[in-house]
This record gives structure tokens, C-alpha cells and sequence, in this order.
């Protein structure tokens, strides 16, 4: 049996039909040997009335079940699922348009980035339909923390990345809320020392359903790692070997 060289983690919520449309979407586009970890909330999530549908695709699709609630807890669930894998993409359940980029991010993960990001604010990249209060945030976090730190990406916010297997084992997550995760092992991985690389994404605002995104909850923890990567690059804060 081939080694699964990646595994993408999706978090969903209800997502039903369109997963499956994700699904197809994969299998045309992704080139190299995957799984899918598909990771929910709660046993009444409406994916179950698609299960029977996952045996039409060439890959393997593992239902992961979230212990706790929310987002953060679910892609921890599915990042840390067997470890067999060289490396994990967080994929957006709602994303029915970067599925063109995952062997392309694979690519600069074997040239040594343990840090993948998938960009919206470099060349290339973009993000269309954003509330005017979420973009004014993203936008002012991410380009305050490339200039006034060492982190070298200019999207540091956008939960969609790829992370090594090597730095998933080095260190802890300790975010619980939202997609702090995205950005503490952004933080986490600069502190060690490891490469971290992007390449441009697109990004659209949903439409349809309702998003998750809660700013003003999630806030306090974006903002704990926004200031672990200044206290990096100004404080010297040292490394510590992190994971327990």
C-alpha cells in the first residue's frame, strides 16, 4: 500500500451536498497520494446522508469525530487523527476553488517549507466579497505582523495552509477558538526556526449558508499569537521545546 503523503482536514458543519462537490473536485485536480479527513461536531451532522456516496472516489474519507466544539477543536482532531502522514492541509469545507493548489503546496513543502500558506495578499492571490470589517482586520494584522516581525508571509490570518508532520509533532496547539491554531503554529514555527513558504490563493466570500467566523469572540486568541510573533522577532524571545 502507497504511502498517503498528505491528508486534508476539513472541518464541517452541515455542509451536505457541496462535500460532495469538493470531493469531485479533488480526485480531478489532486495528483498526488491523499486522504481526506472530514471532521464534524455532532452525529446528527447532515454528511451522514452522503456517506454512502464516499465509496464512488479513488481516495480514502474518514469521518472524524470532534470531542469538543467548534472549528479550532476539529481541525485539531483531524491534524493529529493517525499522524501517517508527511504533512496536513486545513481546507475550507465552503472552498470550491483552490482544490488547483494542494500539489503545488505539496511541492513547496518538499523543497523544505514546514509552513505552507496559502496567500490571498501576494501577487497572484486575491479576496472578494469580504465584510468591510473582517478584511479591514485580516488585512491590518497581516501586513503589520510581515513588517514589524520575522514571520516572512503577507497573509498570516487565513486558516488554509499546509503544516509538516515534522512541526505537527514539535510542538503543541493550544488555540480551542476559531482558526487562532493557523496563526499560533505560524508564530510557533518562525520561534523554532523551521521554513515557512506561500503561494498565492483566491478567496470569495461565502454564499451560501453562514459563515462561522466570530470575530469579536475569537479576538482575545488572535491576538495572544499576533503578539507571540512580535515578542519573537523584538524580545529574542527563545526557543523552548513546546510539545508535552
Amino acid at each position: 500500500m502507497n504511502k498517503i503523503l498528505l491528508d486534508l482536514v476539513v472541518p464541517i458543519y452541515n455542509e451536505g451536498k457541496k462535500i460532495l462537490t469538493l470531493l469531485k473536485l479533488f480526485e480531478k485536480n489532486i495528483k498526488i497520494k491523499f486522504r481526506v479527513l472530514l471532521c464534524y461536531d455532532h452525529e446528527n451532522d447532515d454528511i451522514f446522508n452522503f456517506k454512502k456516496y464516499f465509496k464512488n472516489f479513488h481516495f480514502e474519507i474518514i469521518l472524524v469525530k470532534n470531542k469538543g466544539q467548534g472549528p479550532c477543536t476539529a481541525i485539531k482532531e483531524g491534524l493529529y487523527y493517525d499522524g501517517q502522514s508527511d504533512c496536513a492541509v486545513v481546507y475550507p469545507a465552503d472552498d470550491l476553488i483552490n482544490h488547483n493548489i494542494i500539489d503545488k503546496m505539496y511541492s513547496k513543502f518538499t523543497l523544505g517549507d514546514h509552513v505552507v500558506v496559502a496567500s490571498r495578499f501576494i501577487e497572484g492571490g486575491s479576496m472578494k466579497g469580504c465584510p468591510i470589517v473582517k478584511s479591514f482586520l485580516v488585512r491590518v494584522a497581516s501586513s503589520t505582523l510581515y513588517f514589524f516581525s520575522s514571520i516572512p508571509v503577507r497573509d498570516a490570518s487565513n486558516g488554509f495552509r499546509l503544516f509538516s508532520r515534522k512541526l505537527l509533532n514539535e510542538v503543541n496547539i493550544e488555540s480551542n477558538l476559531g482558526f487562532a491554531y493557523s496563526l499560533e503554529l505560524l508564530a510557533k514555527c518562525n520561534r523554532i526556526g523551521f521554513k515557512i513558504g506561500e503561494i498565492p490563493a483566491q478567496w470569495e466570500e461565502r454564499s451560501e449558508g453562514s459563515s462561522r467566523f466570530k470575530i469579536l469572540k475569537w479576538l482575545p486568541d488572535y491576538l495572544y499569537w499576533y503578539f507571540y510573533g512580535i515578542g519573537t522577532t523584538w524580545l529574542r524571545f527563545k526557543y523552548e521545546k513546546i510539545k508535552k
